[in-house]
């Protein structure tokens, strides 16, 4: 509750301004309100509502396990693990740290291989770790029943904190800098102005501030509304029990992972402190909790976490005649897919946000409010942190149904094992395209996207196919391949309506873009330009293809998840020119007519001259197609000849009904395809191949570039720099040696035996008829061409060695002419 006027009299008044305000005094409150004061911000302050910690942090179990999926988020809990130790010699006050290590554990063969596949991206960061035994795991935890393990991987760098201490260390460091915090503070609004924050409202006045920075954890999505801003995290209750003190408990000993169990237990003050992501978890509405709740649980429920406790008294048999001294139900706020909020709101200058921790939040505190420090202060991420960026979501997100289905879900998948092609099931289908129904019919099994449903691979309709998740070839592979095999030898159709499509008009359009595109878009209408738009550093913001309209317009096709990213850097950088970025995705619908024999066929439906000659590749027409009026875009992403067909949605399935009349056998095929497709060609993508710390000179992708003029653009001088001094790596395609072979992503990369770099695409190249992969590989003062004629490589896929074959050509029709008919 808000204070009485006696005790609102006895606190400390609001300053009139601050260079920043954040709200949340849990940890990444606390730790962003550090890094700013840090980073030079002057007059920084924190808003909490009740206590410093309240909420969720004072409760969390505040282990800090370093690896993540990607080398940056791990480097966000690499540099939390220091942080925390080296706090107090800073501050003088401790922070709980200690090295503990974590040890997981494996009972079948599958979730051998999950952890095996964690401990070679850990060898690739540079995590070290150890594959044991079940033997040398039961030396690691002796009171663990070890009968039913096949394996075990052991971090022996991990550690944990004491959560209250470690948000005190990094406030007293923070007050240190000049930084102030004011408790039961609420915020109750902002001041917006001009689309920015020029305010933060509160019960007890209002701050003026350019930047505002939404820490506020449970209350997140609430603090978010009051400045119309979407925020897709929910709450969830999150169980762990605490024993009193047990015979034999090994002080200070590694967590232990026991996820075919959903479990994480560890010791605590002689007892044992056993955690669970239980499959059945449960939403809590943040509005029915009591407006004063602050170091308050949940009611404990014997029942619903009975399930969790028989796994346990497997695992730990001591458990058995161990007395209870507490079963904590906390609140805790997750996102739709499982990773955290950071970043500029799109849509609201100035608007901060950093929630939605997912439980990691103690783990990834430090580093992820260092970065959203360095954010705040140069404008734009510190590195690639699409996972968590705030722009990866659209308004669909952030409704209240949709987080109440999808959310428990995330949290019962905490633990699952990682089976490439795992799709959620709750909250589907919330936006379908105008061929989903004929897709459906035609057996097309959807994967979503953005909130789209995308058809992935066709099934048999009469026969299903049993989807049964798997490591190794999964259960489409077949029907990919007959999907692929179309594309290379006969013709297919895809619908790639969910492209993300911005429509930029004024007449500063081409100015406006001739900045933000590293390629040159200064073309005739009709033209259409491949092209990067790149940040200061050089590396891809985004990677895409612009449409030369009319002297005034242009629209620019991007990826699916991309368009809420892209407009906000368009509108960002458009500033007083007269240009206006237009998302006009839900109306148009793109259908993409690719193979050899795509020209026949469009060709007995168009009058219009479709040769190479009269309609070379990136150029585009208007068509007549049977009776619908098309925009043709002479475009392929498979490699072969093709086209992708651009209309009005409600003329989409009058189209497709055209085409197929047309060519009876004409197959339609999915998204998985098309990335089987691509890769063969060494076709780069956005978020895997070319990301915010990729360069077009390190993606082979310099053609792409004004370079070779002197026409200016963002980005170009690190692409100068890099270009004299040469770049430190290169992106190459692999062929795997061994066809039987399969290649997930994201593994090591090594040559003789040592690291140089990681895979960033993989597939089964079904024409070449092997494995097919793309990855960065360090150059180490060599060319490129010298790394790669030297040969020696193989693939680390869950610790072992798959022999590879590198070139920097694309291992299908490196020379393009297939496009060139």
């Amino acid at each position: 509750m808000p204070p009485s006027s006696t005790e609102a009299s006895a606190l400390p008044a609001l300053p009139a301004h601050a260079g920043a305000v954040v709200i949340g005094g849990g940890i990444l409150g606390c730790s962003t309100l550090y890094h700013l004061a840090k980073e030079g911000c002057r007059d920084v302050v924190l808003l909490e509502r009740q206590q410093l910690t309240s909420g969720t942090t004072w409760h969390s179990a505040a282990q800090v396990r370093q690896l993540r999926s990607s080398r940056n988020l791990t480097e966000l809990i690499r540099y939390s693990a220091k942080l925390y130790a080296e706090l107090e010699e800073e501050t003088g006050q401790s922070t709980g740290w200690m090295r503990t290590g974590s040890l997981s554990i494996a009972t079948n063969a599958d979730r051998f291989t999950h952890i095996k596949r964690q401990a070679s991206l850990a060898r690739l960061f540079g995590i070290p770790v150890n594959v044991l035994t079940p033997a040398e795991a039961k030396a690691l935890w002796p009171m663990m029943n070890a009968d039913d393990l096949v394996g075990a991987v052991h971090s022996p760098d991990d550690g944990r904190v004491n959560p209250s201490d470690l948000c005190q260390a990094l406030v007293k460091g923070a007050k240190a800098r000049g930084a102030r915090v004011f408790e039961h503070t609420t915020v109750t609004g902002f001041v917006i102005e001009g689309g920015r924050v020029r305010g933060v409202e509160t019960d007890r006045g209002t701050i003026r501030t350019d930047v505002a920075v939404n820490c506020a954890g449970l209350w997140g999505r609430h603090v978010g509304r009051l400045a119309g801003v979407d925020i897709p995290l929910y709450a969830c209750e999150h169980f762990y029990l605490l024993t009193k003190p047990i015979d034999g408990i090994t002080p200070h000993g590694p967590t232990l992972s026991d996820h075919d169990g959903h479990l994480y237990i560890r010791d605590e003050v002689g007892g044992l402190l056993v955690g669970c992501f239980e499959p059945q978890a449960r939403a809590v509405a943040v509005a029915d909790l009591p407006r004063d709740f602050a170091f308050d649980l949940l009611n404990e429920d014997w029942d619903h976490f009975e399930p969790m406790m028989l796994n346990a008294l497997h695992r730990i048999p001591a458990l058995e005649t161990a007395e209870a001294r507490l079963l904590l139900n906390g609140p805790e706020s997750f996102t739709p897919d499982g990773n955290f909020l950071l970043g500029e709101a799109p849509g609201l200058g100035g608007f901060f946000v950093g929630c939605g921790m997912n439980s990691v939040g103690i783990a990834s505190g430090g580093g992820a409010g260092r970065a959203l420090a360095r954010w705040i202060t140069t404008g734009q991420a510190p590195s690639d942190l699409w996972s968590v960026d705030i722009r990866r979501f659209g308004p669909y997100a952030a409704n209240r149904q949709v987080l109440r289905e999808r959310v428990p879900e995330e949290l019962g998948l905490h633990y699952a094992v990682s089976y490439p092609g795992r799709k959620p099931a709750t909250a589907r289908g919330l936006k379908r395209t105008p061929l989903h129904d004929r897709l459906a019919a035609k057996g097309a099994r959807f994967g979503p996207r953005f909130g789209w449903e995308r058809a992935e691979w066709f099934d048999d309709p009469q026969n299903e196919t049993d989807v049964s998740l798997r490591f190794g070839r999964p259960a489409w592979f077949d029907a990919e391949a007959a999907d692929h095999r179309a594309a290379r030898d006969d013709v297919a159709l895809f619908d790639q309506s969910t492209f993300g499509k911005i429509l930029v008009q004024g007449p500063d359009s081409e100015r406006l873009l001739q900045h933000l595109c590293a390629a040159d878009v200064a073309v005739a209408p009709g033209r259409l330009v491949y092209t990067p738009m790149l940040n200061d550093r050089g590396g891809y913001e985004s990677d895409l293809t612009v449409h030369r309209l009319a002297e005034d317009a242009y629209l620019m096709v991007t990826g699916t998840a991309q368009p809420v990213r892209d407009l906000a850097w368009l509108r960002r950088h458009a500033g007083d020119l007269r240009a206006v970025a237009t998302d006009v995705t839900g109306g148009t619908a793109v259908l993409s007519l690719m193979g050899p024999r795509s020209r026949d066929l469009l060709a007995g439906l168009t009058q219009a001259d479709l040769s190479l000659e009269a309609f070379p590749p990136f150029t585009s027409q208007t068509l007549d197609v049977g009776p619908v009026v098309v925009r043709a875009a002479r475009l392929s992403y498979v490699g072969e000849l093709g086209w992708e067909l651009y209309v009005p949605v409600e003329s989409a399935t009058l189209l497709y009904d055209t085409l197929h009349a047309a060519a009876p056998g004409l197959r339609d095929a999915g998204a998985l395809a098309l990335t089987s497709l691509r890769v063969e060609k060494a076709y780069r993508a956005w978020g895997h191949d070319v990301t915010p710390d990729d360069t077009p000179l390190e993606a082979g992708l310099a053609f792409a570039t004004k370079l070779k003029t002197d026409i200016p653009f963002l980005g170009r001088e690190a692409l100068e720099r890099q270009r004299d001094a040469g770049p430190a790596r290169r992106l190459m395609a692999f062929t795997a040696d061994d066809p039987a072979a399969v290649l997930y992503g994201d593994e090591p990369i090594l040559q003789d035996g040592r690291i140089v770099g990681q895979v960033t695409s993989a597939a089964h190249g079904h024409t070449v008829g092997r494995a097919v992969a793309l990855g960065y590989v360090s150059l180490r003062g060599a060319t490129a061409a010298q790394v790669a004629a030297a040969q020696g490589f193989t693939v680390e896929v869950a610790c072992d060695s798959v022999p590879v074959t590198a070139a920097l050509a694309a291992p299908y029709d490196p020379k393009g002419l297939r496009m060139r008919v």
